[in-house]
């Protein structure tokens, strides 16, 4: 799968880029043989101001045939945040091939 990468108001150092290439990685068992036409992928720190510290934000764009899957999720660490978004958008990935399957049986 190919995708792109951005970092927002952080820097993005090849560990970061490492990690979210091979967490998205993980996720072509759910895709299967569907076509991945786009993946952008954003990590950074979330805009505005927060009491608690930095607050680290990470977006999934995954264009499939038909649908756009978009999960955003922020977390005190960024690599928490990356994996929160991996794990949704494999259940978003389950739950679009469960829709597709299905409209291909009739059901």
């Amino acid at each position: 799968m190919q995708i792109r990468i951005k970092a927002t108001k952080i820097e993005l150092t090849p560990e970061i880029k490492d990690y979210v290439q091979k967490k998205m990685d993980m996720l072509d068992k759910y895709v299967g043989t569907f076509k991945v036409l786009n993946c952008d992928v954003e990590v950074g720190l979330a805009v505005g101001s927060h009491q608690s510290g930095q607050i680290y934000r990470a977006e999934v764009n995954l264009e499939l045939p038909g649908e756009l899957l978009r999960v955003e999720k922020t977390e005190v660490e960024l690599f928490k945040a990356i994996d929160k978004v991996k794990d949704h958008l494999a259940e978003m990935i389950k739950k679009y091939k469960g829709k597709v399957i299905d409209k291909a049986r009739g059901k």
